[in-house]
């Protein structure tokens, strides 16, 4: 019998949703066994979150500074055919339970040598997250055969305002009678998942090589280029603040939360500056930078392709 380990953190259950999606198929075929682990921090973050509680996460998220993990409940000596990690951005960064996760020792006995699907289910800006988790996967010398991205519906900036309303609130409904959308993956891009366990379930029924061709062929990570350069600078800046703000207290400290106040204002401006101007150069430049956006179209979208 062919075992899948499933490993996740789903803090408001949309995650968890496109994972039992995708992995529906896996778990109704008999000869295939389905592990799935959720990680459980020791002090569980809140949901919905207090608003200077989210905003004074974002330091110790984009440094990588990570909380303590209960453990876990599975035997860790077990061996996996294959590992599915379903996780989430915060911060244009993995959520700080994975990051937890992929730093400890669990990990390195879990994923060494294994091949390794992603799933990330946020809004349309993953690629920079995904980058942290590709790097942790090639130091523990995993094997990543696939990746799924699933975004919202609300756009760049229709997803600026929802998704922060969605974690403060707790709803992702559409607010103000609609003028701010509602928040999330679509129902038929979650239900639409399930091709990726068909494909996974294939493969190891056929008992076929599981590699960077796993996923290819089914639309699994489509790549906005107008927002690769967007995420790069903001990731930049991200860094900075928070290098900053980790210099003025710990999380808490009212030094820092003063500072937050400023670091919101930044972050206002970012998006309603370089994600509008990143759309324009790539209309304007677009054709004399062909060549090197379906590069890099192709760099991002590894190992499934769009």
């Amino acid at each position: 019998m062919k075992k899948v380990l499933v490993i996740q953190f789903s803090q408001t259950g949309q995650l968890s949703g496109v994972l039992r999606s995708i992995l529906a198929p896996l778990q109704e075929d008999p000869g295939l066994q389905v592990t799935v682990e959720t990680l459980r921090p020791q002090q569980p973050f809140p949901f919905p979150w207090p608003l200077f509680r989210f905003f004074d996460t974002f330091p110790e998220t984009v440094h990588g500074d990570v909380p303590a993990l209960e453990p876990l409940s599975l035997d860790t000596q077990e061996s996996y055919d294959l590992v599915i990690l379903g996780y989430t951005a915060w911060f244009l960064s993995p959520s700080l339970p994975i990051q937890a996760f992929l730093k400890g020792p669990d990990a390195a006995r879990l994923l060494k040598g294994k091949p390794v699907v992603t799933v990330v289910a946020c809004r349309d800006m993953w690629l920079q997250a995904q980058e942290v988790v590709k790097q942790r996967l090639a130091a523990l010398g995993a094997r990543h055969v696939g990746h799924a991205a699933l975004v919202d519906e609300a756009g760049s900036v229709g997803s600026f305002l929802a998704t922060p309303l969605w974690m403060l609130s707790g709803s992702p409904a559409a607010k103000l009678g609609g003028l701010i959308p509602a928040a999330g993956v679509s129902a038929a891009k979650v239900a639409g998942a399930r091709r990726f366990g068909e494909r996974m379930a294939q493969r190891l029924a056929q008992g076929a090589a599981l590699d960077a061709g796993l996923l290819q062929g089914l639309g699994a990570a489509p790549v906005n280029t107008a927002l690769i350069a967007t995420e790069r600078a903001a990731k930049r800046g991200f860094r900075l603040w928070g290098r900053l703000l980790r210099a003025l207290g710990p999380q808490g400290d009212w030094k820092r939360q003063v500072a937050l106040v400023l670091y919101v204002a930044w972050l206002v401006l970012i998006i309603l500056t370089l994600v509008p101007l990143g759309y324009l150069l790539r209309s304007l430049l677009g054709p004399l930078l062909r060549r090197r956006l379906e590069a890099q179209r192709a760099y991002f979208s590894a190992p499934s392709g769009e």
